[in-house]
């Protein structure tokens, strides 16, 4: 999958983890988007074709609920849930394990809003 990740979810330790399991990479600074609002990191991954991965919630369920009441296309956004309890967050091996899961279902991902933690 090509992914991107924005500034909440942009680890180093995710990246290479993703990468090591195959995925195509993408974090702000490589676009100069470090620090960026949430509606410009969505608009970078949708130009690219990339499916954006975040920790944020409410605010990418706000612009894809704008997105598809206007009409318009994203790549997919697919968010990690905090539990609040350090024991049961999603580590970087159970986010890999999510998308290996989501991606064999074989869901449409693209214009979707996917929350990883349903597909442990």
């Amino acid at each position: 999958m090509n992914l991107y990740l924005d500034d909440d979810s942009a680890s180093a330790r995710l990246a290479a983890v993703l990468r090591s399991a195959g995925h195509s990479v993408s974090v702000p600074a490589d676009f100069q988007l470090t620090g960026a609002s949430d509606p410009r990191h969505l608009s970078c991954a949708a130009q690219r074709d990339l499916t954006l991965l975040t920790r944020n919630y409410q605010d990418f369920f706000d612009l894809h609920e704008l997105v598809q009441t206007t009409g318009g296309r994203h790549s997919g956004i697919l968010v990690v849930r905090l539990d609040n309890d350090p024991s049961r967050d999603m580590k970087a091996r159970d986010i890999v394990r999510a998308l290996a899961n989501l991606e064999q279902a074989g869901v449409p991902i693209a214009n979707e809003f996917h929350i990883l933690n349903h597909w442990r």
